[in-house]
């Protein structure tokens, strides 16, 4: 099958040096099929997973129109040219991070506007600077427009980003009234991205673009098969020594390990710190700013584990993770594939483990199911079953698991009337 290289593309010279030092040298699926149209100033609206690379799709394509359609006078500052919306605080970060990558020989201004902290500094670089590119999520964009700091009349690309997940998130009022505040579809490029395209994200395409160009790559639960997927059979009380024993046995650059609520999360960090690993947690209970500080740190190596729920474990973009564990069988098949979809990305090798113990097990047909595959089983080893010993001295964590508020335990251990309970989010006693 025949590749489509960026060359084919007959991109800037600027962004092929940029592609270039990133070591890409052809398109991947979503690139290949979203790139012609969207060069072309059509709409796109594209079915795509993260790390497909739909996130360089769309940054090409704005840096390649800026590019070639530079404007005749300067703007007053704080009016941006093209506007990314994303869901989460992280993701944004991470869109921003690339655009600075892939902008590196443009002479082009990206900010990242979010919420949670680094207000003043936002609003400083915004006021000071002409901005061509902003990366937001919704809230903190509103609030910057509603004081004056933003100006979005001259957007001439709209970039919607997961905006499945902004609708489960309750952001598409706020969307809407970000949308309406930009010229008029016929006047702009939109370009939206979703996992899946459900009759609620294509009301609002149809909404919001004028005949978009239909793409969809195949779905994230076909390329999962690139992951080893492994099943250990085991009691609930040899999930600690087992994983472990992984860290100590298999060739572990960075893992991910999940769990299904946050005080399981706080209970394992506390574990392995015990036993001097480095590592730190991940959930609704540790502040923004530490989870900034955490990410940073996964990446640059200086922690090996994050120990992770659900809903913290979405912003988690993190290139070289070599393992994902399964500690707690999740309770969808959905989050299974999200999951383990944190490694093996960009064509590298991953290895995901889950560990089946006596309640876990129930929800592993449906996971099966799902991806379409029999998943293969096996015992761990029996010397991997006992704990090693304690080393008698340790270093303290880099960042120390701790709550912020006490834990209110869930209702319940499996899916009934009102969903699966993850990460804390649905509490029916508050």
């Amino acid at each position: 099958m025949h590749k489509t290289g960026f060359h084919d593309l007959q991109l800037p010279r600027e962004l092929i040096g940029a592609i270039a030092d990133l070591g890409f040298t052809h398109c991947t699926s979503v690139q290949a099929l979203a790139l012609p149209p969207a060069l072309e100033g059509k709409d796109v609206a594209g079915r795509a997973q993260t790390g497909t690379g739909k996130t360089a799709a769309f940054l090409i394509a704005i840096f390649t129109r800026f590019l070639r359609g530079p404007l005749p006078e300067p703007r007053e500052n704080g009016s941006p040219r093209a506007l990314i919306l994303a869901p989460t605080r992280e993701l944004a970060i991470q869109i921003h991070k690339d655009a600075l990558s892939l902008g590196k020989y443009c002479p082009f201004t990206t900010a990242v506007v979010y919420g949670g902290m680094d207000y003043h500094k936002q609003q400083t670089e915004l006021t000071r600077n002409r901005i061509d590119l902003v990366v937001a999520t919704p809230g903190r964009l509103l609030d910057f427009k509603g004081k004056g700091i933003l100006r979005l009349d001259r957007v001439e690309i709209l970039i919607v980003d997961e905006a499945d997940r902004m609708l489960d998130m309750g952001f598409i009022p706020d969307v809407r009234r970000i949308v309406y505040s930009l010229p008029p579809k016929h006047q702009r490029q939109t370009m939206l991205f979703s996992a899946t395209l459900s009759p609620d994200i294509m009301r609002l395409a149809q909404a919001w673009m004028r005949a978009p160009v239909m793409v969809k790559v195949e779905h994230e639960k076909v390329t999962v098969d690139a992951i080893d997927q492994k099943v250990y059979v085991i009691s609930a009380r040899d999930k600690l020594p087992v994983l472990l024993s992984v860290l100590r046995h298999e060739p572990v650059e960075r893992l991910l390990v999940f769990r299904n609520r946050r005080d399981g999360v706080e209970r394992l960090t506390r574990h392995l710190a015990e036993y001097g690993i480095s590592c730190a947690p991940l959930s609704g209970d540790v502040p923004q700013e530490q989870r900034l500080r955490i990410l940073e740190a996964f990446r640059a190596g200086r922690i090996k584990v994050v120990v992770a729920t659900d809903v913290a474990g979405r912003g988690i973009h993190v290139e070289g993770i070599s393992h994902v564990i399964n500690y707690d069988v999740p309770y969808e098949a959905e989050d299974y594939v999200h999951r383990i979809g944190r490694t093996g990305r960009a064509g590298a090798a991953g290895t995901a483990i889950t560990f089946a113990c006596e309640e876990g097990s129930f929800h592993l047909p449906a996971i099966e199911n799902f991806i379409g595959r029999k998943l293969a089983y096996s015992h761990p080893d029996e010397s991997w079953l006992s704990l090693p010993p304690m080393p008698a001295s340790r270093p303290p964590p880099e960042f120390q698991p701790y709550s912020v508020r006490p834990h209110v335990p869930a209702f319940r251990k499996s899916p009934g009337r009102y969903g699966a309970r993850r990460d804390g989010a649905r509490n029916f006693s508050r």
